[in-house]
């Protein structure tokens, strides 16, 4: 059982054995009588004690461990022997340059002695050799072509990457070697805390001085291996710095003018609010989205910089967890909207409204119009379905679709009618419906034309579910009909035809209804109006003047021909019979 002590070094509070005691109190002695006649010597031996205490720190698990002669021996191998600081500087003198100084590699710190706001573009001039104000300059462009967005990227910065405190820290910045010459020139010069670059005297013990400069075959191709190693890590570090901050940069900037478009209400921005059924605020939604996915950028830019810096200050677990807890309640808010919003078109529901059509000369020509519309030229078109958002005479805002279909058919009975089918999604059976009869659609009776409207309209407070129109029109057989200003919507016509033409194609001619509910062509030219089969042996035409069949197979022939006169038969036979109308009856 030993005996602990609790000592005070550099203001931090350890609990050491007596015997780890004895052998530190006996280290800090022999320095202290190593320092004795040399300048500043009180600042060196409390830098020095202040770097055991952080060693000390740094190899405690937990504040109650005690401090033994084992971690004691690990801090002196570090920090080197009294000896080691007892050679003086003119003993160098004669050295070969070469010789005094050892390659060091650049450490990433803040110079936060030469700093404008957190020193971070001073310290990356000193990682990277270059002046700090070129990197001062190219941080102001940066932001300025990023709306802003690398002012964020130079806070993670200012948060991840530690500042240069100690003298060890800041001739670590610099690449600067540590030896007991630079230590006497900066105490010299004034620094205060400049016996902090003893830590790694080990590096300069004059034993180690002079080194062989010859290595075996195998550690020779070991270092290459490792060198490319650290080369390929390092490539994979810069590619996931790139990928994070560019990926910060572009969600920040398009938070940012989400944001801007939903406060000056440019008219695109409607485009969320007529598709939104959650009622989520812009800036709410355009906020989760930004965390779901720049929290994930940010760990891969987090990532490429501790693999580029061996010295990165860790963010923490409070932060981390944080972070993690902010990105699932993100992910889980976006997953419950997106899940309602999806709810909002899971049922369809329909109106349908049927009418008499009263057309002053039922027997006559009825003709079919498509009243003309100027929605398109005064509206702001969002490009969704065709959807244009305009104000009607009292100023309301409506939303206007085109999402229409015309269908003919053949009527039941002797009089024409017309059905209208409004149909639209909701969130159920009962919404969906309620939210098709709150479409709109009107048409007008002129003498014997019909005026359409092309157009359906609802209040833009219904927001936008699919909605859509449906007409079949049903006429009596033997109506004859015309189809009138089509040209933008002839697609929504949709009737059967002798002719198989298209909605476009039939608003050319005129047509009559037939007893199987297909409009056959009154005028159509010969090529397109005759269904004509002639194969060299005999034809048959149809046409307005009726049926004319004649067919020929050899010396056998065979005419018949069905009009307004009955049906006349003739065979080869000159033999003919008349059956008059009543007769067919």
């Amino acid at each position: 059982m030993n005996k602990t002590i609790n000592i005070n070094l550099a203001n931090l509070f350890f609990h050491i054995d007596e015997e780890a005691y004895s052998k530190l109190q006996r280290y800090l002695e022999a320095i202290k009588r190593s320092f004795a006649n040399t300048s500043g010597s009180d600042e060196i031996i409390a830098d020095i004690e202040a770097r055991i205490a952080e060693l000390f720190h740094e190899k405690m698990e937990n504040e109650r461990q005690v401090i033994t002669q084992k971690e004691v021996d690990e801090v002196i191998g570090i920090m080197g022997q009294p000896e080691d600081y007892m050679v003086d500087e003119d003993i160098f003198e004669d050295q070969p340059k070469s010789a005094q100084k050892a390659s060091k590699v650049k450490k990433l710190f803040r110079d936060i002695d030469n700093k404008y706001i957190g020193g971070v573009s001073s310290g990356l001039g000193h990682y990277f050799g270059i002046d700090a104000l070129w990197v001062r300059l190219l941080w102001i462009l940066l932001t300025i072509f990023s709306w802003g967005g690398f002012i964020f990227i130079y806070a993670l910065l200012w948060i991840l990457i530690p500042e240069a405190v100690t003298t060890a820290q800041k001739l670590d910045m610099r690449g600067e070697t540590v030896n007991i010459s630079n230590i006497e020139k900066k105490v010299k010069e004034g620094f205060d805390d400049v016996a902090e670059k003893v830590k790694n005297v080990d590096y300069e013990k004059v034993g180690n001085r002079v080194k062989s400069g010859s290595k075996s075959f195998f550690n020779t191709i070991a270092d290459i291996i490792m060198f490319v190693f650290k080369v390929i890590g390092k490539f994979i570090g810069i590619i996931l710095i790139i990928t994070g901050a560019a990926g910060i940069v572009s969600l920040f900037i398009g938070l940012f003018t989400v944001g801007i478009l939903d406060i000056i209400h440019i008219p695109g921005i409607e485009y969320y609010y007529l598709v939104n059924s959650t009622n989520t605020p812009v800036w709410l939604a355009s906020l989760l989205a930004f965390f779901a996915i720049a929290i994930p950028f940010f760990f891969l830019l987090y990532l490429g910089l501790k693999i580029l810096v061996n010295n990165l200050k860790s963010i923490g677990n409070i932060a981390k967890f944080s972070l993690l807890g902010l990105w699932l309640i993100s992910i889980i808010l976006l997953s419950v909207f997106g899940i309602r919003q999806a709810a909002a078109h899971a049922y369809s529901g329909n109106v349908t409204v049927e009418k008499v059509l009263s057309f002053q000369k039922p027997d006559q020509l009825i003709k079919i119009n498509l009243k003309s519309s100027n929605w398109e030229e005064n509206g702001n078109n969002i490009g969704i379905n065709g959807i244009i958002l305009d104000y009607t005479e009292n100023g309301e805002e409506v939303l206007v679709f085109d999402d229409l279909r015309l269908y003919i058919k053949k009527s039941k009975d002797s009089l024409a009618h017309i059905e209208i089918r409004k149909s639209a999604n909701g969130s159920s059976f009962k919404n969906a419906t309620e939210t098709a009869d709150k479409v709109n659609y009107s048409y007008i009776i002129k003498d014997n034309t019909l005026l359409l409207d092309d157009f359906l309209t609802t209040a833009k407070e219904n927001k936008y579910r699919d909605q859509e129109v449906r007409i079949n029109l049903a006429i009596p057989m033997g109506t004859k009909v015309q189809f009138e200003n089509f040209p933008k919507r002839c697609w929504m016509l949709r009737t059967n035809n002798n002719q198989d033409m298209d909605g476009c194609e039939i608003t050319n001619y005129l047509w009559t209804m037939s007893k199987n509910g297909e409009l056959l062509c009154q005028d159509c030219p010969e090529s397109e109006s005759s269904s004509k089969k002639d194969s060299g042996k005999g034809k048959i035409i149809i046409n307005e003047d009726g049926v004319d069949i004649s067919i020929k197979d050899g010396e056998d022939s065979f005419k018949m021909k069905i009009g307004k006169q009955g049906v006349q038969i003739n065979t080869n036979e000159n033999k003919e019979r008349n059956v008059t109308a009543d007769t067919v009856q």
